[in-house]
């Protein structure tokens, strides 16, 4: 008699088409898991090498989290705009014993004559950042700076014809207005840069009193770590410290938004990937070992002990899983790379960014493979390893259904658990709907992978009732369909699983884009917007309604603010609004729900939605914070229907300017005049135009959701082909069975395709039903309004998964009847 390991390579051998399927379903998860592991190490491990910063060992900045809840839930969010210091902050940190001096760093956008546009910086941050004059003095207050390129010295024309030399005037438009001051050097820098005086920095950079970081320059024999620990003793909890490429972050704001990209898609979706792959990889591996239960139930008749078929099994796993494993992250970390490339190219990622691949997130593919493999084996196979000899063998010839006592309570629960998540999700608003929403998804899904053969014995009933008079092949089908109902589960399932994530996360993005550009169509009534880089001139406004023709003209200066909901922080967009309430309601129509617009200071409108959601009314007071995360409690005067088109939030422009790191209004909006004379404000658009803007800023959403889309759904639709293939090559016996007793090799394909679309029809009517389960609630707390599902685009999931099934059922079954042929 054969060892277990001898049993375990005799299989291998003989049925190479069940151990490929398993190999298959086993590489594609690796991959997968890899993948996802690899963003997330990448996300977690992501540095920006500091370069302004770069001979400042030490800098103190503000933290860039908002903190919320208390104890052990306490958790925070990332802010909108840069959080600053408090200037006086900078004589504590020059009081740390190591150090030699704390120099402020002051940036900001300043615009220059004819347009030209830099950034403006204090003149004490060259001590650490190097800049060294090649002409005249330092600024004293009243004077600036310039780069050669810039200010034309020896009567060259600037960079940008500003005229400017050493000892002329100059005229900027400072965030705190327009300023004219005296050119008292230059430097050789190459960039568009200029330095003004301390005091005049602070003064004018729209956040007076505060600086956006603090270098810290050491005592001789100093070491960092010493000085790190004394300047966060002198500065307490007002500052965060930072060292060595924690540096990069202070300097780039864009760090931190992208390692909560990189962590989002590698740990939340990478959850969900995992789990998907793990489950379809767990069924495929079922499926092989129960195929083989006439197997099993033979080699028990003939005196094999239980544990020498699990030890079989657990062989063969071995021989298999962890080469699969190895094998598929391969093209794991070939999908990360292309995703991070990806995601740099549309600005998501820092360039300074440095893919990450380790042993960790490839290990951990690897074993969750194996341990997926063995688990799955052994429960599959717990049964027939069990039970008495004769038993097995009455079992195997006959496909037993009867309720499992734990697979059928667990699936019922799952099932309950879900209506339950819908029905909650249904009474939920916002990102709270979205959250309690994606529960559903899992849970119905649980729920058919347990109930698998009773859901796909009432799919073979229902969908093989009209098959009944539709020929004798289409019969056949059918009552095989009924009879085999755990075959029939088996590609049903990854079918489910293609569709239901597929539709969820493309119709979530076509229905908030939906809602989006009819808000937008709706809510638009200026005739041109204005952008200008850094911002529009402080007087861009005035000068803008006195044109001829305009008969309304307001600035908008955009934004995000940080709002609480379910005691958490969420984004929310925000528009300060430079003019009166007259010409705002020219130029957009917010749909008023209650109360009446204010622009008053510490007055604010809120789109219904996010009235809901933050639990708040006309009267009450918002407890919000500002881009910069100061805390502000404006009274809530008015709520409106257009947030998702326009803004969610409407405000003074004067509430947000200080808190925002460029406070110049970003847009203009006019009713009336024409292109020719609105030029000289800067990018004029009309209402097309700045739509289209507007949807290209949404693209990258987009783009990610189809990415994931594409991953899962391609992974399930990878699996699917995969079962239906080792389904029909199982069936060798059954096909040739049919042709001995007279059916026609045409016959036995029709009967083929039969099944295969009904496997096709189940998935896709059970993967639409989750979605809808799903996207219904979720919309209606998102947008308050049901889900739009482009036609095409589902008639193209639907067709895809039903060519993809007959056709993974028709090829096989091809050659299996050919081989059939061929030996007789």
């Amino acid at each position: 008699m054969l060892t277990p390991n001898g049993l375990a390579r005799a299989t291998l051998r003989f049925r190479p088409s069940t151990f490929a399927g398993t190999f298959i379903a086993l590489a594609m998860a690796a991959m997968v898991v890899s993948a996802c592991g690899i963003l997330l190490e990448t996300g977690i491990r992501a540095t920006v090498p500091p370069t302004r910063y770069a001979a400042a060992p030490v800098v103190a900045a503000a933290d860039q989290r908002a903190p919320y809840g208390h104890g052990d839930d306490a958790d925070s969010e990332p802010l909108p705009d840069r959080a600053r210091l408090d200037a006086d902050l900078v004589e504590k940190a020059a009081s740390a014993p190591g150090a030699r001096t704390a120099v402020a760093d002051v940036t900001f956008p300043v615009g220059g004559p004819h347009g030209t546009h830099f950034t403006a910086h204090n003149w004490n941050s060259t001590a650490f950042t190097g800049e060294k004059l090649t002409a005249g003095h330092a600024p004293a207050p009243g004077e600036v700076v310039l780069t050669n390129g810039t200010s034309g010295t020896h009567g060259a024309h600037g960079a940008h014809g500003t005229h400017a030399t050493v000892g002329s005037d100059i005229t900027l438009t400072t965030p705190d207005g327009p300023r004219t001051y005296r050119v008292s050097g230059t430097t050789a820098a190459t960039s568009d840069t200029l330095w003004l005086a301390d005091s005049d920095a602070v003064r004018v950079s729209g956040h007076p009193d505060r600086v956006d970081a603090i270098a810290v320059l050491p005592k001789q024999g100093v070491s960092t770590a010493t000085l790190k620990s004394q300047v966060a003793q002198a500065l307490g909890a007002h500052a965060k410290i930072h060292t060595g490429d924690d540096r990069g972050t202070v300097e780039d704001p864009l760090l931190a938004e992208a390692k909560e990209t990189l962590i989002g898609i590698g740990g939340s979706f990478g959850g969900v990937a995992t789990m998907v792959a793990v489950f379809t990889a767990a069924g495929t591996v079922a499926l092989a070992v129960g195929q083989r239960a006439r197997e099993f139930a033979l080699l028990r008749a003939i005196g094999t002990t239980p544990r020498q078929v699990r030890r079989t099994i657990a062989t063969e796993t071995l021989l298999v899983a962890p080469l699969a494993g190895a094998l598929g992250c391969l093209p794991g970390v070939a999908l990360a790379r292309w995703w991070f490339g990806q995601l740099q190219d549309r600005g998501a990622v820092p360039d300074a960014v440095r893919f990450s691949v380790s042993w960790i997130p490839l290990v951990s593919a690897a074993g969750a493979v194996l341990l997926t493999a063995l688990l799955s084996g052994y429960i599959a196979a717990h049964r027939s390893s069990r039970i008495k000899p004769g038993q097995a063998l009455g079992e195997a010839s006959v496909e037993r259904l009867r309720p499992g006592w734990i697979r059928t309570p667990l699936g019922v629960a799952a099932a309950a658990g879900g209506f339950v998540c819908a029905g909650l999700s249904a009474s939920l608003n916002g990102e709270d709907a979205a959250n309690a929403a994606l529960g559903v998804v899992f849970l119905f899904m649980l729920a058919v992978a347990l109930l698998g053969p009773f859901v796909a014995r009432a799919c073979a009933g229902l969908i093989g009732l009209p098959l009944r008079g539709a020929g004798a092949p289409a019969a056949l089908a059918a009552a095989n369909s009924r009879t085999n109902a755990r075959r029939l589960a088996s590609a049903i399932t990854p079918i489910v699983l293609a569709m239901a994530f597929s539709s969820v996360l493309i119709f979530m993005q076509t229905s908030t884009d939906h809602v989006t550009a009819a808000q937008q169509r709706d809510g638009i009534l200026a005739d041109h917007m204005v952008t200008a880089d850094p911002g529009l001139t402080p007087d861009a406004v005035r000068q803008a309604a006195r044109t001829p023709e305009v008969t309304a003209a307001v600035g908008l200066l955009k934004t995000s603010v940080l709002v609480p909901a379910s005691g958490s922080l969420e984004q929310a967009t925000a528009q300060g609004v430079t003019g009166s309430v007259r010409d705002l309601t020219a130029v957009q129509d917010l749909d008023l729900k209650h109360g009446r617009l204010s622009l008053k200071k510490g007055e604010i409108a809120v789109d219904a939605n996010l009235a809901d959601t933050t639990h708040v009314k006309v009267g009450d007071r918002l407890h919000l914070r500002l881009p910069d995360g100061t805390k502000a409690a404006p009274v809530v005067v008015a709520t409106y229907g257009r947030g998702m088109g326009l803004s969610q939030i409407t405000m003074a422009r004067g509430d947000l300017a200080t808190h925002v790191s460029s406070a110049f209004a970003t847009e203009l909006w006019t009713k009336g005049g024409t292109e020719q004379a609105l030029k000289a404000y800067g990018t004029v658009l009309d209402r097309g135009d700045y739509t289209t803007a507007q949807s290209l800023d949404r693209e990258l959403n987009a783009w990610a959701n189809g990415v994931m889309a594409g991953v899962l759904g391609g992974f399930a639709a990878v699996a699917a082909v995969n079962t239906l293939v080792m389904t029909v090559l199982d069936r060798r016996r059954e096909l040739g069975t049919l042709r001995l007793i007279g059916s026609t090799r045409r016959q036995v394909l029709r009967m083929i395709r039969w099944e295969a679309l009904m496997v096709a029809l189940a998935g896709i009517a059970l993967g639409t039903g989750i979605a809808l389960a799903t996207l219904v609630p979720m919309m209606k707390g998102l947008t308050g309004q049901g889900p739009y599902i482009p036609p095409l685009v589902y008639g193209t999931f639907a067709g895809a998964i039903v060519v993809l099934g007959v056709t993974a059922a028709t090829l096989p079954a091809r050659a299996a009847l050919r081989r059939e042929t061929l030996e007789q």
